[in-house]
């Protein structure tokens, strides 16, 4: 590989590395414990799935469809010619195809991103469940492949447990943004619930699902090596304190005012990983 390619490939990696930053500071936090080799790569996975994101969340003043569609022609000519002057595509595809992230898990993630084009309103269980899966479970299962390096025995022992982490922050974020949800972008993604009358019943419902997933997740999370399983541990602190904010937040309130972890919880979460880390304390 040439010099100027490798360069190439470094201000692609640099890109997204940038966009992660720019988007979610709580996210980039986690990323830093993560060992280099494996940080870049989780990089290149987030500035993939928060373009296609941004496309269907927040263009709407273009016509959305057609921005995808044209995202999608460019990632599947990125990665079959090897080559895209699109540095977020060059950077997934290079790191898609390095730790061999099967196609379906992003023709999944895809697919729920099309959901979202459409009127996400009144989902059935299954079309809740498909959403849930396409626009987070996979997520999570990209980074699994980029953290245990390919090792397809420990993949398959650790995936439900990474489906069930992917799952439950998107629950919590769907909490989080119940008001722009339902007054902004006219989304309703809890099925049988009727958002028109959201009472303390749905709340503990939702909750009590959320729940499960976060302990489901953390069987997987002792489980995962050392290369990562800080970094997924800070996540995992940051969304359960989130979580419990929701918890405590009355459902009314909750499509008046955004649920947010303050600063100083940020720093203080960031501190006691790093004491964990730096002791090597079990998890």
């Amino acid at each position: 590989m040439t010099t100027n390619y490798k360069l190439y490939q470094n201000v692609c990696a640099e890109t997204s590395k940038m966009v992660t930053k720019k988007y979610s500071t709580s996210f980039s936090r986690s990323i830093i414990y993560l060992t280099p080799e494996i940080r870049e790569n989780i990089y290149n996975i987030y500035g993939f799935v928060r373009f296609a994101d941004e496309i269907v969340d927040t263009f709407y003043e273009h016509d959305r469809k057609i921005l995808l569609d044209r995202f999608v022609e460019d990632y599947h000519l990125a990665y079959n010619q090897g080559i895209s002057l699109n540095p977020i595509l060059q950077a997934f595809c290079r790191t898609q195809k390095e730790y061999n992230i099967p196609q379906h898990l992003v023709d999944a993630f895809i697919e729920s991103m099309y959901m979202d084009l459409g009127e996400m309103k009144d989902l059935n269980s299954e079309e809740y469940k498909n959403y849930i899966y396409g626009s987070a479970e996979v997520v999570g299962l990209m980074c699994l492949n980029v953290f245990l390096k390919g090792n397809e025995k420990e993949y398959e022992a650790l995936k439900p447990y990474a489906q069930s982490f992917g799952a439950a922050l998107q629950k919590v974020n769907f909490l989080r943004d119940i008001s722009a949800d339902f007054h902004q972008l006219n989304r309703t993604y809890f099925p049988n619930v009727d958002f028109n009358c959201f009472t303390l019943e749905d709340k503990i419902k939702i909750e009590e699902d959320i729940k499960k997933d976060f302990h489901e997740a953390m069987k997987g999370i002792k489980k995962l090596p050392l290369s990562s399983r800080f970094a997924v541990y800070l996540a995992y602190l940051y969304y359960t304190s989130l979580f419990k904010k929701i918890k405590k937040t009355d459902s009314e309130l909750l499509f008046k005012k955004r649920i947010r972890v303050n600063n100083f919880e940020k720093v203080m979460l960031f501190s006691r990983i790093y004491i964990q880390k730096s002791l090597k304390i079990q998890i």
